[in-house]
């Protein structure tokens, strides 16, 4: 898919972690002929309101076939799993031939995704969670967990002892978003998949999220030796809700999951 050379830029809303419509997380794609202003990005991200929007530009002859930005409604992000499995999803299924799509972030390096039995997986940078948390950062979760984990990247695990609990909470989300744009993942052992989470981000606009990759890039450092197994499965226990196969590859976590495209059509920008 290419950008319109006017003011009409090519725009796809997919479910990603979904096999279906509707579930999975959403995520806005648009690819550009070139970068707009960062202030229209962040009105575009405002007006679609979901908990990305992933912005492309093509890079012929570059490291990566694509450079790759995310906004959710408050702010850019420094990475974003769903919506790097969104963008892949859209230009993968304009090019039969190609196996693998490269994306060039500002702060996440290369982003690869690739095609997979079952839909695509994803590399993301592994996210470690050893730095000493901040006094009281978890208060407003509404219950203690049993393990806290920080990364001064910005996100918290709180793990829990049963999955029961992590479905009960009831976060007040005006004093998780005093923190900043930290994300909050509570997590569990699952019944079903071998982890739960839910994840909070109210500071960045997003109470609570519907599958969060890169969550679940701290979380495959966190859960692996817990497990004692580099691979696992998990659920995000969202409204929504979303599945995902989740692997520890050394500094990589490798994400996999199905998207579903649900809509496609032209926004018309200003001027």
């Amino acid at each position: 898919m290419t950008a319109s050379p006017t003011n009409r830029v090519p725009y796809v809303h997919v479910d990603a972690f979904a096999s279906r419509a509707f579930g999975g997380n959403q995520a806005a794609v648009m690819v550009l002929g070139e970068w707009l202003p960062d202030a229209l990005l962040q009105q575009i991200a405002a007006e679609n309101m979901f908990a990305e929007t992933a912005f492309l530009v093509a890079t012929p002859g570059g490291a990566a076939e694509f450079e790759l930005r995310w906004f959710a409604p408050e702010c850019e992000v420094a990475l974003c799993g769903h919506a790097t499995l969104a963008a892949g999803h859209v230009v993968l299924r304009q090019d039969a031939e190609r196996e693998v799509i490269r994306f060039a972030t500002r702060k996440a390096g290369v982003l690869a995704v690739s095609r997979a039995d079952e839909g695509y997986e994803m590399a993301l940078p592994a996210i470690a969670t050893d730095d000493e948390p901040p006094a009281g950062i978890a208060e407003g979760l509404g219950k203690a967990p049993a393990e806290l984990a920080w990364s001064a990247k910005g996100y918290l695990i709180a793990r829990y002892d049963s999955e029961a609990e992590v479905r009960a909470l009831a976060p007040d989300m005006a004093q998780l978003a005093s923190h900043g744009d930290a994300a909050f993942i509570a997590t569990a052992r699952g019944q079903k998949a071998d982890v739960v989470s839910r994840v909070f981000v109210p500071g960045a606009g997003i109470p609570e999220d519907s599958v969060t990759g890169s969550a679940h890039a701290a979380l495959a450092r966190f859960w692996a030796p817990r497990l004692g197994k580099e691979g696992f499965s998990a659920h995000q226990a969202s409204e929504r809700g979303g599945d995902l196969g989740v692997r520890l590859a050394g500094d990589k976590a490798m994400l996999t999951g199905q998207c579903v495209t649900v809509a496609e059509g032209l926004y018309y920008l200003p001027g």
